[in-house]
């Protein structure tokens, strides 16, 4: 399931910015959001748990999860494309929150029967569970509470963005820049420990304040940055070269960090009622156009021929890994420059973020078609 995620996480978000310019912003920004990385977090996460737990693979009946969080985001995006089905926001975010409770309690249960401690990702992975709840129970809080409407907009928005997505995605980050570039990283557990209250605060300020007060969303911005200041000084020290590579994953999840952490500064500005009076800026386009892009493709890249193929690694997965990463670097400069324009209201930065991920996809297809070639006539 995980790989029929990736790429319909990836054409969504294609589809999405294209579509950005002819429908609503909202809907567009939920097609990416709620119906293409929701399911694949979803789906990424029910493969990590195990792992981090050092437990047995997830059930079959596991994968109901992100089918589940699909259908809640495709009602979402139909809402707002059709009037008479206002109902579909609060049908699709009760769907929603009812699959992030079941994937969170599995969690916890698997945590609770594993021996010795779990890798700390679990613990970021369980927080972006509990923001992920929280911004779907404040849409339907909207429903019974008219008058805050806008403000538990916003409180969502904020824990979706910086608090699910984020979350995930900082952790996931930590492990995984390591494992592309070969040099397991012994710091990676104790900083994850470390950092993960300064996220959380920094999410939960960011969203009340962008909701409620203006200045608190400054105080998390500030907070918010520190996780991936350090880790971003620490990968420059360790993994430089791979860095600024032409070819490869390293270079996108370098981006996707710098995109993730250029959107949360811009999303604390905006939340300034004085600042927000600047239409051009827009930090939930720099969040999807400069960092969720280059991280699913990036992710995508190194874990892909895991996921098609589990088991020993051999030449296949190299082969498969390596056509992926073609071009990863100059791929990581277009959606750095397509993040910021879109961050400051330039349409074109949508839409070169499109083109290059249309590219990658692909680029993607033509490398997955010749690896399952290579591989129907080597049954080793």
């Amino acid at each position: 399931m995980l790989p029929a995620l990736v790429f319909l996480a990836l054409t969504a978000f294609a589809a999405a910015l294209l579509w950005s310019s002819h429908a609503g912003r909202a809907a567009a920004l939920h097609l990416i959001l709620a119906v293409g990385a929701m399911p694949l977090i979803f789906g990424a996460m029910s493969h990590f748990i195990p792992v981090l737990t050092r437990t047995r693979s997830a059930p079959s009946a596991l994968a109901i999860l992100p089918v589940l969080a699909l259908a809640g985001g495709a009602l979402v995006v139909a809402a707002f494309g059709f009037p008479g089905m206002l109902w579909g926001q609060p049908a699709g975010a009760l769907l929603a929150v009812t699959a992030a409770g079941a994937l969170f309690v599995w969690s916890r249960r698997r945590r609770a029967g594993m021996l010795g401690r779990p890798h700390p990702c679990l613990d970021w992975y369980e927080a972006a569970l509990a923001c992920l709840a929280a911004a779907l129970l404040a849409i339907l809080a909207s429903v019974i509470w008219p008058q805050q409407a806008p403000a538990l907009r916003r409180l969502h928005l904020h824990l979706n963005t910086l608090g699910f997505v984020g979350l995930t995605a900082m952790a996931t980050l930590a492990v995984l820049l390591p494992t592309v570039t070969g040099r397991p990283d012994p710091q990676v557990g104790p900083r994850l420990r470390r950092d993960l209250p300064w996220a959380v605060a920094g999410t939960l300020l960011v969203a009340f304040g962008a909701a409620w007060y203006g200045p608190l969303a400054w105080i998390g911005g500030a907070l918010w940055a520190i996780p991936p200041m350090r880790l971003g000084t620490r990968w420059l020290r360790l993994h430089r070269a791979e860095i600024v590579a032409l070819h490869g994953a390293a270079p996108l999840l370098t981006a996707a960090l710098a995109g993730l952490l250029g959107s949360a500064m811009l999303g604390a500005v905006n939340a300034i009622p004085a600042a927000a009076t600047f239409h051009s800026v827009q930090p939930a386009w720099a969040f999807v156009a400069g960092f969720i892009l280059p991280l699913v493709s990036g992710a995508a890249s190194q874990l892909l021929p895991v996921w098609l193929r589990p088991g020993v690694q051999f030449g296949w997965h190299a082969r498969l890994r390596n056509d992926l990463g073609r071009y990863g670097g100059a791929r990581a400069v277009l959606f750095v420059i397509a993040g910021s324009a879109a961050g400051t209201g330039r349409e074109w930065g949508l839409l070169l973020g499109a083109v290059t991920l249309i590219l990658f996809l692909l680029q993607a297809s033509i490398a997955l078609v010749q690896a399952l070639i290579i591989q129907s006539r080597s049954p080793s």
